[in-house]
């Protein structure tokens, strides 16, 4: 007699709950071993030891990053993605989770592996490097490893509950002034000021940011402004990052930053220079369908997840990347109030918690719970990839 939805989810939540001391291990290991972008060495290789133990199909080093890789349990198409970040912030340890994030996505994999063994497509664990700076997912998606998915879950811990996250496109940009060197006093006809340049750009921006619509803005830090105080600068460079609520906006956003140096550089008789100095962030594109699939699944835990509150925006992420390609969920779930924030040393200590733990094991079994349903249900996923082409085109 052939198996029902619900008794593959009554098996995933029993794989799960059999492996909740070891997940959670997994976690804590993580949150006491922090690492930082692109030198994820050791969590990479503990989720890799973990995922090729239970049988997966381990690939290290994928898209050109030592600490990137899958692991795939079964073949070919449906395909379902299960996201695993796990590198920390500088000077706060797993101040945004990630430990959590990786631990969760190990588990719904296992959980997968286990219950469907590749009877119907494949679930692919794949290790995402560098989300706090270096964009490791839109290096993954570059490299076409989305390519021959049908959906990428994950979820991200926390101080809101929320089905989708409202994560506006981002950039960083490198601006620089060429002008020419002079002594201040003996021959000031003679210099031509970049740093001056440099600093009215911040003041032109500054007048366009307060006519920028909702969730744009242009946030910048001097990185050079000169050499010595009775030395002209011939050089001086800002970094600034861009932030927009959507891909279209960001572009505006860039091509405004373009036009206000290179005015500024004929106002001030320099030149501007002016280049990408990041990878780029897309926005997020929520697949509804799935995101409703994940918050009923979760809703079994006693967490109850509602849309974001209009208006508020939480930061950007390389998830946005992968949402251009493939349907895609990153819902919010809370381990600290909404009094608290995330890449703070009180979220790093949440991340340890023993609402961390809950979370962690009740998204763990809502990912592979949902995973489970892409890949049994042919109407499902057409759905989502029906409403993934109507939000890409936007």
């Amino acid at each position: 007699m052939a198996r029902t939805p619900d008794d593959v989810h009554e098996d995933i939540r029993k794989e799960v709950a059999d492996r909740a001391d070891a997940l959670w291990d997994v976690a804590l290991r993580l949150h006491a071993d922090p690492e930082y972008a692109f030198a994820e060495h050791r969590a990479a290789a503990l989720l890799t030891g973990e995922l090729e133990r239970a049988g997966l199909a381990v690939e290290r080093g994928v898209a050109g990053m030592p600490t990137a890789f899958t692991a795939r349990s079964g073949r070919g198409r449906p395909t379902v993605a299960l996201l695993l970040e796990y590198d920390a912030l500088p000077g706060l340890g797993h101040a945004c989770g990630h430990n959590l994030i990786a631990a969760a996505g190990l588990g719904a994999a296992l959980a997968v592996h286990a219950v469907l063994a590749g009877s119907t497509g494949s679930v692919l664990a794949v290790g995402t490097p560098a989300e706090e700076g270096g964009g490791g997912k839109a290096v993954e998606v570059d490299a076409g490893l989305f390519d021959d998915v049908d959906a990428a879950l994950m979820f991200h811990p926390g101080v809101y509950d929320w089905r989708r996250a409202p994560l506006t496109a981002q950039v960083q940009y490198q601006v620089a002034f060429h002008g020419r060197a002079a002594h201040p006093t003996g021959n000031p006809a003679e210099g031509i000021d970049a740093l001056a340049a440099l600093i009215e750009l911040f003041n032109v921006l500054a007048v366009l940011g307060r006519r920028l619509p909702e969730a744009s803005h242009v946030q910048g830090i001097v990185t050079e402004g000169g050499t010595a105080t009775n030395i002209v600068p011939e050089y001086a460079e800002g970094r600034f990052g861009l932030r927009a609520a959507t891909d279209r906006a960001l572009d505006e956003l860039i091509g405004q930053l373009r036009e206000c140096a290179e005015g500024v550089a004929r106002a001030t008789g320099t030149r501007a220079e002016v280049r990408r100095a990041t990878v780029r962030y897309d926005h997020f594109r929520d697949s509804e369908v799935l995101s409703d699939r994940f918050a009923g699944h979760l809703s079994r835990a006693g967490i109850v997840l509602t849309p974001p509150v209009p208006g508020v925006y939480l930061g950007s992420s390389d998830i946005g990347n992968v949402s251009t390609r493939v349907p895609a969920i990153h819902p919010f779930v809370a381990i600290m109030g909404e009094d608290g924030s995330d890449h703070t040393v009180e979220f790093a200590e949440a991340a340890a918690s023993e609402r961390a733990r809950e979370v962690l094991l009740a998204s763990a079994e809502a990912l592979a719970c949902t995973a489970a349903d892409v890949l049994l249900s042919p109407e499902l996923r057409e759905e989502a990839w029906a409403r993934h082409r109507s939000s890409v085109a936007l």
